[in-house]
């Protein structure tokens, strides 16, 4: 008999079909136990294959960039031109507010030369080695007494020998006596014709002399007043960017052009304080992790701008006087009416310094009572329970090295902070003494600061429950130099709010204000920084003005 396929087909494929289905459930406890295996392994590497697959990224990136560097200088910001709109950042001030900084401003312009259209030559600027000085005659002859005033007048001449007919010039005068550790500032008047009166109360008895140093001539006043308006950025700073194995560096600054890319806005949402950095290209904002000092702009001044600025020849040297430049101070006249001074102006000036060395000690003038330490006994017990909080630049900072290295029942607590940077943290158990010391906010040229520690004083003050018991000193002035006043003083103008806040709800707390002094520097350092510049003595002014609190 014969059989179709048609008839023969289906049932030969069940049993075939079910002969594979067979097979194949023999190995269903294998296929299980791999996919089984393979979850378990992408579970637990899943991490590690996450971190793989970043630092391939990374790698690529930084290979790229290195790449790219190798063929490229160091990138430094562009030069940008005609610039100067750091100083109207911030919140804007009040009328009173603004009526005050118009004043500070005009107190302290300091006189120009005549705009030219082309530069002066170097010949017809100011020449410390042909400028002199002369004592002027005393009131009762060539006689002077304690109480009385000296005047020097300071004749200005050009590199040609020839007397200048315009002011300008930043010049610094002093009367000191070096056998007797003592000594006192002068105050400089410019006539504005070429001529200044140097003047010095006389202070002690004996033999003092004069001396007149040319910091600056006035072409070179203005070539530092044209890079503090037109580049404050000329210390530029920079911030790492970091998440994961991916890490940028961007420039940041108190004001950057928005020109080049887009910007991290970290502006203080308390003070208003500003503060930006260029955006990382694969990185948010978010992922900001320290704050350095970035380096100097190069380049800035022109060659003939460049001679204004030479050591030993017209930068922080001597005048010389025309005769002698010393004089001996008699005893103080009894029941004299009046101090007397010679002086070629009408009305006689009064100088009141706040002070004077004698021996070696400061002296304070002006009914200022003082305290001298001269062990660490002393010290202990004027600060015997007190906590006693340092913020500022170094200068705040030496405070507390000092106050640390002499009082040898204080010990430093290891923050881990890095060196010279903070915060830092001081404790005598014994007396109930506590000192710290932070940093202020952006701007500051210290090495690398962590960004969670970038804090601004006044927020700083605005965290403390103040007292008797408390202490605050406040030194913030030596990296705000290259940048127009208008920084300076908006910055002041926000810590004193933020003191007189605390001043009112604990009127008890001691505040203690250090205001700016002249840096000795050398000539390309403070060509960078303004250290040595009028704008260390305009910021003292605006200092003295703004944190006088009552």
């Amino acid at each position: 008999m014969v059989t179709s396929d048609r008839e023969t087909g289906p049932d030969h494929g069940r049993q075939k079909g079910g002969t594979v289905w067979k097979n194949l459930s023999k190995y269903t406890p294998i296929f299980f136990f791999l996919a089984l295996s393979g979850i378990i392994f992408l579970l637990r590497n899943i991490h590690t294959l996450e971190k793989l697959n970043c630092q391939t990224v990374s790698t690529l990136y930084q290979f790229q960039s290195s790449i790219h560097s190798a063929f490229t200088p160091e990138e430094q910001p562009p030069v940008d031109h005609n610039r100067s709109y750091c100083g109207h950042l911030g919140l804007e001030p009040s009328a009173e507010e603004a009526l005050e900084q118009r004043y500070l401003l005009e107190s302290i312009a300091w006189p120009e030369p005549q705009p030219r259209l082309t530069p002066r030559p170097l010949r017809q600027t100011s020449d410390p080695a042909h400028s002199l000085f002369a004592i002027l005659p005393g009131g009762g002859g060539r006689e002077w007494h304690v109480g009385d005033q000296l005047e020097a007048l300071v004749h200005m001449h050009d590199f040609q020998g020839r007397p200048k007919r315009h002011g300008g010039d930043f010049l610094l005068a002093r009367l000191h006596s070096p056998e007797l550790g003592a000594g006192v500032a002068g105050q400089v008047l410019d006539h504005r014709n070429g001529l200044y009166s140097a003047v010095f109360p006389l202070l002690w008895e004996g033999s003092v002399r004069v001396e007149v140093t040319l910091v600056h001539p006035s072409e070179a006043v203005a070539v530092l007043r044209r890079l503090r308006e037109e580049h404050p950025d000329r210390v530029f700073f920079k911030s790492l960017f970091r998440s994961g194995f991916l890490s940028e560096t961007t420039v940041c600054n108190l004001c950057l052009p928005a020109t080049r890319q887009p910007l991290c806005n970290y502006t203080d949402p308390h003070t208003g304080e500003p503060w930006y950095c260029y955006k990382p290209k694969l990185l948010s904002c978010d992922t900001r992790i320290n704050h350095a000092k970035g380096g100097y702009q190069k380049h800035l001044l022109t060659n003939k701008e460049s001679l204004l600025f030479q050591s030993g020849v017209n930068i922080k040297v001597r005048v010389h006087a025309s005769g002698s430049d010393s004089v001996i101070v008699q005893p103080e006249k009894k029941d004299k009416p009046e101090m007397e001074s010679s002086s070629v102006r009408a009305e006689p000036i009064r100088v009141t310094p706040s002070g004077y060395y004698f021996q070696g000690s400061w002296r304070a003038l002006g009914g200022v009572t003082m305290h001298q330490f001269n062990d660490s006994s002393a010290i202990t017990q004027c600060l015997k329970g007190k906590v006693v909080y340092m913020y500022g630049d170094s200068t705040a900072r030496q405070w507390f090295e000092y106050l640390n290295a002499f009082v040898p029942e204080l010990k430093e607590f290891n923050l881990h902070s890095p060196r010279n940077v903070g915060p830092f943290m001081a404790v005598d158990s014994t007396h109930n003494i506590l000192l710290r010391y932070r940093c202020h906010g952006p701007p500051i040229r210290f090495s690398t600061v962590i960004a969670s520690e970038m804090r601004y004083v006044a927020n700083e003050l605005d965290g403390l429950a103040g007292g008797p018991d408390t202490v605050v000193v406040l030194s913030v002035w030596a990296h705000f130099s290259t940048f127009p006043v208008e920084v300076y003083i908006r910055r002041l103008r926000h810590i004193r709010r933020a003191v007189v806040r605390l001043l009112d709800r604990a009127p008890g707390t001691l505040i203690v204000v250090r205001s700016a002094n002249l840096q000795a520097l050398d000539p390309e350092v403070g060509l960078k920084t303004g250290g040595l510049s009028p704008a260390l003595n305009d910021g003292r002014h605006c200092c003295n003005h703004l944190m006088s609190v009552s």
